[in-house]
């Protein structure tokens, strides 16, 4: 137990004092927080102010445009076409007589696109404005219909959807379901990749070097593939926790630099530029606070850990047997990794599915099969409804296939670690599985 220590220790070392090591887990956090902050300026700077002349021949839009902060509407009797620009006005909209048919349209005319977020709230007031023409014609009062025009539909009632289990009601949030399982899922899969590899190259650096010769003259090949795994794990566990102290401490930095009405601006134009925005998710993590307390994380956090930790360590014995059959072809390496990467790539893409369809049978048993179940259960378990058995379930299968693919990989290292100058092929590998020891 002494020498798989040493070796733990030797890995662990060497990797956390590397100069990469040091800036990749200091830079991501910073690269994080930057986009988060980049983010909430360009939403804030984005929402450009217009004003925006009406050419009103209907007669009908006057008194029913409003202006906003970000678009004030004008009525100018000499401004056309050709000098609204002149005029100082960023755009025109000429509404003809009758605009119901595409010959006669409702034009917004301008020198550069004015973007989503301002032609949707353009063509809101439009639609408010052809809808008071129509009551009005129904002989319905105008009072009425602009008590109607102000009321704020988020506030005509409370929305709260809640999750009965028993006697306890929990306050349900779908969006924040699905960001924690697929951030923890995307988390676990890029991290098998990531360590898994380090682990197949650290094996194959040793190899070449004829390192590895040296070493198993004092250990046995199963306690130096023991240790260098272990030890990998941890650096990529030091990693993660230095990742999320300094995430949670520069967003707190940030927060207290931007004000709360800055944030709601930004949340605001972020909102009226539709589902497409690319920083809703950075906004919604500056604005989140009492949002993500709603999470079981007495549940996900150990989870987390446990699918973490038994995902690399179930990938990273298959890559450090294919590391130790693998002599200088790359391509060679690429060709053996293809029945290890092709699981962790499904389990992606059924994740995706998984954190929005969580009960769906593909989901179930994706989440089940230990080569799915580290990234697919992380995307179900924030939902709330995963039974306690198929949790069980895929714990206990996750360690039983940690276990037996550690043994075969172990019989695969103990023969390829030594084996130079010959290209090995999966059946041959699959004949050393079998061989006595």
């Amino acid at each position: 137990m002494s020498k798989v220590w040493l070796i733990i220790k030797r890995e662990y070392l060497t990797r956390v004092r590397n100069k990469t090591f040091i800036l990749s887990t200091i830079l991501l956090p910073l690269f994080f927080i930057g986009f988060i902050a980049a983010s909430t300026y360009l939403s804030i700077k984005g929402d450009d102010k217009h004003t925006i002349a009406v050419n009103d021949q209907a007669g009908i839009f006057k008194t029913s445009f409003k202006s906003d902060k970000s678009i004030t509407y004008k009525f100018p009797p000499d401004v056309n076409a050709n000098n609204f620009k002149e005029k100082g006005y960023s755009a025109l909209l000429n509404i003809p007589l009758t605009f119901d048919s595409p010959q006669d349209s409702i034009t917004l005319i301008s020198d550069k696109t004015l973007g989503f977020s301002t032609e949707d709230k353009i063509k809101d007031q439009i639609n408010i404005a052809i809808k008071n023409r129509a009551f009005l014609q129904k002989n319905i009062d105008k009072k009425i219909l602009d008590s109607i025009n102000d009321l704020d539909e988020e506030k005509l009632y409370n929305f709260k959807p809640v999750i009965k289990k028993g006697n306890t009601t929990l306050k349900a949030n779908s969006g924040l379901a699905y960001g924690i399982g697929f951030g923890s899922g995307m988390l676990i899969y890029i991290t098998l990749f990531i360590y898994g590899a380090a682990v197949m190259r650290g094996v194959m650096e040793e190899k070449m070097n004829r390192i590895a010769e040296v070493i198993i003259s004092s250990v046995k090949p199963f306690q130096l593939m023991a240790g260098k795994i272990i030890g990998i794990a941890a650096v990529g566990l030091t990693q993660l926790l230095i990742w999320f102290v300094l995430i949670i401490a520069l967003s707190a930095a940030l927060s207290s630099f931007i004000s709360h009405d800055v944030l709601q601006q930004a949340q605001s134009a972020n909102t009226a530029m539709g589902p497409s925005a690319n920083n809703t998710a950075a906004l919604s993590f500056l604005t989140a606070k009492n949002t993500f307390a709603q999470a079981n994380w007495a549940l996900i956090i150990p989870c987390f850990l446990f699918y973490f930790i038994g995902g690399y360590l179930f990938y990273a014995a298959l890559f450090a047997a294919i590391g130790s059959v693998v002599n200088e072809d790359p391509q060679e390496a690429q060709s053996l990794m293809l029945p290890i990467t092709m699981p962790i790539i499904l389990s992606f893409v059924i994740m995706m599915s998984a954190a929005t369809k969580p009960d769906t049978p593909i989901a179930v048993w994706a989440s089940i099969i230990p080569f799915s179940s580290p990234i697919v259960m992380m995307a179900r378990i924030p939902s709330g409804g995963v039974p306690f058995w198929q949790l069980a379930l895929s714990m206990v299968s996750l360690v039983a296939g940690f276990i037996l693919t550690t043994m075969l990989a172990a019989k695969i290292y103990r023969t390829g670690i030594l084996l130079y100058g010959k290209k090995v092929t999966l059946r041959e590998m699959s004949k050393w599985l079998f061989r006595k020891s």
